[in-house]
């Protein structure tokens, strides 16, 4: 598959007004969280929700790094989600959870995010 990035505006869900643009998240199927910079996150107010959260790196490495709540918008796409507070030599990724969200899906020829399709919901129909 081939890899590509997209541009997010990362938004406090407690103060819309606190937002901020971060460039080249790797789209990663792969990752099950969204990962954004501890700083931007911090001066946008974002709160450390979940502490210590053991996290396990594709070389079997375990980490541990803290999330919070924002609002991540991309292109036509939105949803609210928890996102991990990324050190600096950590990559920048928009994961798997966030692209369940935006009921969107990885177009790997075209290197974009499409709509995944209708959203299946339960019926009380007999």
């Amino acid at each position: 598959m081939g890899a590509f990035r997209v541009g997010c505006r990362i938004v406090n869900i407690a103060d819309a007004k606190r937002a901020v643009i971060v460039e080249k998240l790797l789209v990663d199927t792969g990752s099950d969280y969204t990962w954004l910079p501890a700083k931007v996150l911090e001066k946008i107010g974002v709160k450390r929700e979940k502490r210590n959260i053991v996290m396990t790196m594709v070389n079997g490495r375990q980490i541990v790094r803290d999330v919070g709540f924002v609002i991540i918008r991309t292109d036509k796409f939105f949803t609210v989600d928890e996102v991990v507070f990324a050190e600096p030599d950590d990559l920048l990724l928009l994961g798997a959870r966030t692209l369940g969200g935006f009921n969107a899906r990885v177009d790997s020829k075209q290197k974009k995010l499409i709509a995944a399709g209708p959203v299946l919901a339960a019926s009380n129909e007999k």
